[in-house]
Parts: C-alpha cells; sequence; structure tokens
C-alpha cells in the first residue's frame, strides 16, 4: 500500500464515525436519536449505583477480654463521583463498654481508573473525650492487587494524624481465599486526652481464612495481633499494649 493510499485509508476511518451519525440523523428524527443516545449513555456508565459491604464483623478472644469488633463501609454514585461512609469499632462484652468508635462521611471521587480521592469528615466517638476530623486520603488498588486506605487526618483541636490500611486476597480455590491486613496509626503529636501519644501509635495485622458460601457471604477464622508503640504505649496499662487474638468472623456484602 502507497503512502497516499494508507493516508486516504485512515482519513476515511477517522470520518466514518462522523459519517455515520450524520446519515442516521438524515434517515430518522434528529430528536428521536438524540433521545436513544441519551439512553443509551444513560444504560452504559451513568447510572447510580451502591454497595454495602462488612468486612469485618468478628470475635476477637483478645487474651480472656473479648471483643466484637466491626469494620464496614458502603457507598452511592456514579463512576467518578460516589458518597462514601466508614465505620468502625469495638465492644467488650466483659467489661460492657465500647472501646473506639467512629465514623466517616466522604466525597469520592476517581483521579484514576483504580484510584479514588476521598475527602470529608471523620467523627470520633469514643474514646472520650470525642474528637472531630478532618479527612483526606486515596483509597484504590495498587499493583498486584493489593487494596489500600490511606488518609490524612487534622482534629478540631489541631493534632494531625495518619493511617494506612492495606489487604490481599490469596484465592487458594475458587472459594477459599486467605487474606492478609495490615493497619498503621500515626500522629504528628501527643492528645494524652484520648490516649495517643506523637509517631507510629498504633499496629495492627492479621491473617483470615475465609470461604465464601457464595460471593456475597463468606465466614472466616483467623489470628489477629496489635501493639501499641511509644508514647501511645506509655499511656495505657501493660497488659494493653500487645495483645494477639484468635478470630472468627463473617465477611457480607450487598
Amino acid at each position: 500500500m502507497s503512502a497516499r493510499t494508507a493516508f486516504i485509508v485512515g482519513l476515511l476511518g477517522c470520518s466514518l464515525p462522523v459519517i455515520a451519525q450524520n446519515q442516521t440523523n438524515t434517515a430518522y428524527d434528529p430528536t428521536e436519536m438524540a433521545a436513544a443516545r441519551e439512553a443509551l449513555y444513560q444504560s452504559h456508565g451513568a447510572q447510580i449505583t451502591y454497595l454495602i459491604a462488612g468486612e469485618r464483623l468478628e470475635y476477637q478472644s483478645n487474651e480472656g477480654d473479648p471483643n466484637v469488633v466491626w469494620d464496614g463501609q458502603g457507598w452511592i454514585g456514579g463512576d467518578v463521583n460516589k458518597f462514601w461512609v466508614k465505620a468502625e469499632g469495638e465492644y467488650s462484652s466483659d467489661n460492657d463498654n465500647f472501646g473506639e468508635v467512629e465514623l466517616q462521611a466522604l466525597y469520592s471521587r476517581a483521579v484514576h481508573p483504580f484510584w479514588d480521592l476521598q475527602a470529608g469528615l471523620r467523627q470520633g466517638f469514643k474514646p472520650d473525650p470525642s474528637r472531630t476530623y478532618g479527612a483526606i486520603g486515596l483509597h484504590g488498588l495498587a499493583p498486584y492487587w493489593f487494596k489500600l486506605d490511606g488518609a490524612l487526618f487534622v482534629s478540631h483541636k489541631g493534632d494531625l494524624s495518619a493511617r494506612v490500611e492495606a489487604t490481599y486476597d490469596f484465592r487458594l480455590t475458587q472459594r477459599l481465599l486467605l487474606q492478609p491486613r495490615l493497619e498503621l496509626n500515626a500522629a504528628f503529636s501527643d492528645d494524652s486526652a484520648i490516649g495517643v501519644g506523637s509517631g507510629l501509635s498504633t499496629a495492627e495485622g492479621g491473617l483470615r481464612l475465609r470461604y465464601e458460601i457464595a460471593r456475597e457471604f463468606a465466614p472466616y477464622i483467623g489470628l489477629s495481633w496489635s501493639r501499641a508503640y511509644g508514647d501511645t504505649a506509655d499511656f495505657r496499662d501493660a497488659s494493653d499494649i500487645e495483645t494477639i487474638s484468635f478470630v472468627a468472623g463473617i465477611r457480607f456484602w450487598f
């Protein structure tokens, strides 16, 4: 094929969609065609969808002081813009009190096919006294399908802190999965009223084996480890600095 022929073929290739649309508008009423294109757009990318997911709803043995822990999230919106809610906390049945309890309300915008930029508010209900934070972070999938959730928080008292959470699903079979999880929390200043010290404050790790009875419902068992560091450890009783727990729970979504 000569260079001149290739140029003409390429020009026609670029022009064919425009030519086809013009011919369609000539053969059919343009108003009806505009309505048809809008209906096609609405059904292929402009829908409002939602998800509610309980990532963790579990019992933790906590070395003889058992806890019930929950960690869930949900969103509603389109492909680009969403409204997110994240909730997590723990409750001690033996002591009949709540540990850490928080709720986040976030606006989320897709900035990459695998990443969302999120900003909004985080309300810490426990421990007392409560704290209100501004939040900004990234949520998405890193290379090799690591799920990451990282954020910076600034409280109404002016204290700055950060959190990073990472999980990965090893699919052993079509229904059996092994999930390692790591969460790191750090603070840039002391907030002794709620027992948080500057530097790396806490680290949590876990390994959970779950079986997907259905994709939307999966019981699991595993081990969880947590430790406080630095000034945060100094604010705690010796028995609360490091714990290892057997866990059993369910993961669900709809």
